[in-house]
């Protein structure tokens, strides 16, 4: 129930108090001008109390979208080491731009309108930045609200779920040709770094990311079986990686000649207890092959490329690069298309061909 108290100040103005007491939820107060807007706010508070709005409509208030990305980064953050740095980044952005709104007040529009501006503004390199980007940035912002509904209580939903993502373009499809391929495995293997050729024979083999190869320990190297057994990958699932033919060789050599002061497949020189990708190296060898406009993870297209067109199936690639779902790997489909149209033939061939032959072909 609530009760209204009107109190006089020494000036002579009068105020009204309103304490506004329900069963099982704490005492509320608020103090105003008119008699009017204290009955209001009484009958509204207790109206939202009984459905349940009130402390989190509260709680919004209360905090910023500075306080939400702050505590994200304090307690959120260190369990995501590696995409600490872009999180980071991406959310002081939201930060710095509308950080002193407050919870309430952060709303779909709101987030629409940041969203254009970021997609008309320039990098820091004055370049114009591109959907996918922008798509970054909304998403770690849409993850922080997620935790502020889920696990802090701050907000009640999550005002980025109402936003559309841009379109994106399609993925970047760059592999290697036969001459390429040959080239670049050359300039590797004639590299000044030990550790170059083996790595990039890995990644053509096997599609692995480049994290996920440096990553590699001996214990979860089965070389009897040509099975490597992957921790750190993108989606936190661990993944068996088959290894055979020639990177399952250099392995095989490469152990026998293993530092035993560290576990690790490609130590550092420096500190055995570390990894350093050869970056150096890579772009030397990119530039002795010829070979414009690749990155190292275009190997792991490579790889998904000659599996299609070696007759793998789209859920066949998906398996062996570690994609959940078919959406990654249907860019690869249509280097498939000669194998599957073999497989329709021999489908008409097996079910079709004797009736064909005996009926013959029937003109409409």
């Amino acid at each position: 129930m609530a009760a209204i108290q009107e109190r006089r100040a020494q000036d002579g103005t009068v105020h009204y108090r309103v304490l506004l007491r329900l069963h099982g939820h704490p005492p509320q107060s608020a103090t105003f001008k008119r008699k009017t807007d204290a009955k209001r706010w009484a009958q509204q508070t207790e109206a939202a109390i009984r459905e349940g709005r009130h402390f989190k409509t509260r709680e919004a208030k209360r905090h910023t979208l500075a306080d939400l990305v702050d505590r994200y980064l304090r307690d959120v953050l260190p369990s995501k080491p590696k995409s600490r740095k872009k999180l980071s980044a991406l959310l002081t952005w939201w930060r710095r731009e509308i950080g002193a709104y407050s919870l309430a007040d952060v709303t779909p529009a709101l987030i629409v309108e940041q969203r254009d501006r970021l997609l008309r503004g320039r990098t820091n390199r004055h370049a114009r930045r591109s959907p996918a980007t922008v798509n970054r940035h909304l998403g770690a912002l849409s993850h922080a609200f997620t935790i502020a509904v889920r696990e802090w209580g701050w907000v009640e939903d999550n005002p980025v779920r109402k936003v559309g993502k841009l379109t994106e373009p399609t993925g970047r499809v760059r592999f290697l040709t036969d001459e390429e391929r040959d080239r670049l495995l050359e300039a590797c293997g004639e590299s000044g770094n030990r550790d170059l050729y083996v790595i990039v024979v890995l990644a053509l083999s096997t599609g692995a990311r480049l994290g996920e190869i440096m990553a590699l320990r001996w214990p979860d190297v089965d070389l009897a079986r040509g099975l490597a057994i992957l921790h750190e990958t993108k989606n936190k699932e661990r993944r068996a990686l088959p290894l055979a033919g020639l990177a399952l060789n250099l392995l095989r050599e490469r152990s026998r000649r293993r530092r035993l002061v560290t576990d690790l497949v490609f130590p550092s020189l420096k500190n055995a207890r570390r990894t350093v990708f050869p970056r150096r190296a890579w772009l030397d060898a990119l530039k002795a092959a010829q070979v414009e406009d690749f990155r190292f993870h275009d190997l792991r297209h490579s790889a998904a490329s000659y599996l299609a067109m070696s007759g793998a199936t789209l859920a066949e690639i998906a398996a062996v690069l570690g994609h959940k779902t078919l959406a990654m790997v249907k860019r690869y489909s249509h280097l498939s298309e000669q194998h599957t149209c073999a497989v329709v033939a021999r489908m008409n061939e097996k079910f079709l061909g004797g009736a064909s032959n005996r009926d013959g072909v029937r003109r409409l």
